[in-house]
């Protein structure tokens, strides 16, 4: 499969001082969704508008479709891009809406019926195109304005936070909307978001950014199993991984991990191979609270939490506990397990066993990077 877009040494500079991209290399493949993800300021969003040329470049090139476009003006680049504020045309209609850019093009008027009405039957919008803007909710507002991408049959798909102006309900539904689009017609996108679910949901692969440099890029559940560091193991799940700062003992085939005034056996389980200090990273479904009997009432109890606050969500439950003086969450959907913590009380003690095939151990330094056990 051939290469729709190529970054190489892309920098960009504010002032010739402030840089907020650096030396970003990536390739996108043909017909692939790329997710950006990373925290507000992480320079998501200015390597989306580099690509499609709203911000120059100060280093690197940009390649779309085996072009070198790095110079070139977003209208030459062969780009069909989706705002976070839909920006249509408040005085035209949905159908004008879609018409404007391939008629600035000189299309045909025969072959923008076409494409309008193959965008129209895709996104379901038939009935609107006679509409205006101020009449649509703001759902159907984001469909027309992927619309106006669609009908472009653009080399590229830009989308800058597409759906963050819709309510949580509108938001999971157009999620499941682009997901089924993507199929439909193929088309190679960026999109850029800080919801790390859209991220997880939509993505073939996943780029995460933080200060400008890029953290990890990889599929989705690469990311989530394996991160390369603390941060993208924090930014990647939710509710978000539990960390727990400590040292780690070795002693010939033993190995005790020292929390604050508790500590837990890893003996016969993965686990660095030298003693020094470590974060230890704990997914909250990797907590398994034990029941009072069946299979989930076995294994080692590894340590003991106390109940702060229960948060039922109905197929699962998510608890916040205290352990070795901090915070934890635990997450189960587990029937057996469910009954206990759905009994549980602020200030009950609750016993637990840990999977030990879901660790994660990380340098205890600034970089926090993976440690492969």
């Amino acid at each position: 499969m051939q290469t729709q877009l190529k970054i190489t040494h892309l920098s960009k500079f504010y002032d010739k001082r402030v840089r907020v991209l650096n030396d970003i290399n990536l390739e996108v493949k043909e017909r692939e969704f790329l997710v950006l993800v990373g925290p507000s300021g992480c320079g998501k969003s200015t390597l989306l508008r580099t690509i499609a040329g709203l911000e120059e470049v100060s280093e690197g090139e940009i390649f779309i479709a085996g072009r070198n476009v790095t110079e070139l003006q977003p209208r030459d680049r062969d780009i069909a891009m989706v705002f976070q504020d839909y920006a249509l045309y408040p005085h035209m209609t949905v159908k004008e809406n879609l018409a404007f850019g391939l008629r600035m093009r000189g299309t045909p008027a025969q072959k923008i019926d076409e494409e309008i009405e193959r965008a129209a039957k895709i996104l379901k919008i038939e009935s609107y195109l006679d509409r205006k803007p101020s009449q649509l909710s703001g759902g159907q507002r984001q469909r027309v304005a992927i619309g106006r991408a669609i009908v472009r049959r653009a080399s590229l798909f830009l989308f800058d936070e597409p759906l963050s102006n819709l309510d949580a309900k509108l938001r999971s539904q157009t999620r499941i909307e682009l997901a089924d689009l993507h199929q439909k017609i193929g088309a190679t996108s960026v999109y850029v978001t800080h919801d790390q679910v859209e991220a997880m949901t939509l993505a073939d692969r996943i780029v995460v950014l933080n200060g400008g440099d890029i953290q990890q890029m990889g599929a989705p559940l690469e990311l989530y199993n394996r991160p390369a560091n603390k941060f993208v193991a924090s930014f990647i799940g939710s509710p978000t991984i539990n960390f727990f700062e400590g040292k780690l003992d070795v002693t010939g085939d033993q190995a005790i991990f020292h929390c604050g005034n508790s500590h837990i056996d890893f003996t016969g389980a993965p686990h660095p191979a030298q003693t020094g200090s470590y974060t230890l990273g704990l997914r909250p479904e990797a907590i398994k609270v034990l029941a009072k009997s069946g299979r989930e009432a076995e294994g080692k109890l590894d340590l003991e939490v106390d109940v702060l606050l229960r948060e039922p969500h109905g197929h699962e439950v998510h608890m916040v506990a205290s352990y070795a003086g901090q915070q934890v969450v635990i997450r189960s959907a587990n029937p057996k397990r469910l009954a206990v913590m759905n009994e549980a009380k602020r200030g009950d003690r609750l016993r637990c066993t840990l999977d030990r095939e879901a660790l994660h151990w990380f340098a205890a330094d600034e970089e926090g990077r993976r440690i492969d056990v």
